[in-house]
């Protein structure tokens, strides 16, 4: 009972801080996976532009990011831009040291590594769009920037929605890394918890069906994301995707 009553809502409040840290930790899963859309969706025109050159760099990103570990990144971007927050203060006349704080540093590391896994989704979506479509569109006249709007973007994102869901949870599970910058997410504060009321198996428990919960409703939406977008797409398409 006692055990339980920690983990309630009441004088001590680690209830309600586990849950804030829930939510703490959709925040920076959110943010991450909107950095990444973008940097994913450039590095994805850049592999499939045909120059050499962007090529290279696209396939640099993809290989780097994906091939580094995780926590390496995380202290790249919280110390290195910390360090380069603070020459750029001095610079300016500032004195001391300016950190990077733990939200930005944590969110831009997991979009950066997001990005590069979801280049390689959009990358694959855009292939796998019926070149008949996009023949058609060309011989009726239909300009470049219609293709985009009209067949291309809707279609890639149809595509590309069971992999986003895929970089979705791997992004919510490497949030749980970010707790080395401080910031009072899920992980960080079952450990804060456990450590401070030596109830170990209760709060990582906690933390874990937490984080099972999240997962769980993720994989819902995304699910009810992907029907309703198949459902909106004529017979024709989905019959030749």
């Amino acid at each position: 009972m006692a055990s339980l009553e920690l983990l309630g809502f009441g004088s001590t409040g680690w209830g309600a801080l586990l849950i804030a840290a829930a939510l703490m930790t959709l925040a920076v899963t959110a943010t991450a996976l909107a950095i990444g859309a973008v940097l994913g969706a450039i590095v994805a025109a850049a592999k499939l532009s045909g120059n050499l050159v962007l090529v290279t760099l696209g396939n640099v990103y993809t290989t780097v990011f994906r091939g580094v570990p995780e926590l390496l990144i995380i202290y790249l971007i919280y110390f290195g831009g910390s360090s380069a927050v603070t020459s750029l203060g001095q610079a300016m006349g500032y004195e001391g040291f300016l950190g990077l704080p733990s939200f930005v540093a944590g969110a831009l590391a997991v979009g950066i590594i997001s990005g590069a896994y979801q280049a390689e989704v959009f990358r694959g979506s855009f292939l796998a769009i019926s070149k008949g479509e996009l023949e058609a569109a060309s011989a009726i006249g239909m300009h470049r920037s219609m293709r985009l709007r009209r067949i291309i973007m809707p279609q890639v994102f149809r595509l590309a929605i069971p992999g986003l869901g895929n970089v979705w949870q791997l992004s919510l599970k490497d949030s749980a890394l970010i707790s080395v910058t401080g910031l009072a997410e899920l992980m960080r504060t079952s450990q804060v918890a456990a450590g401070s009321t030596r109830q170990y198996f209760l709060f990582f428990i906690a933390g874990g069906c937490l984080y099972l919960f999240l997962t769980s409703l993720s994989d819902r939406i995304f699910n009810g994301a992907e029907r309703r977008a198949n459902r909106s797409m004529p017979a024709s398409a989905m019959g030749q995707a």
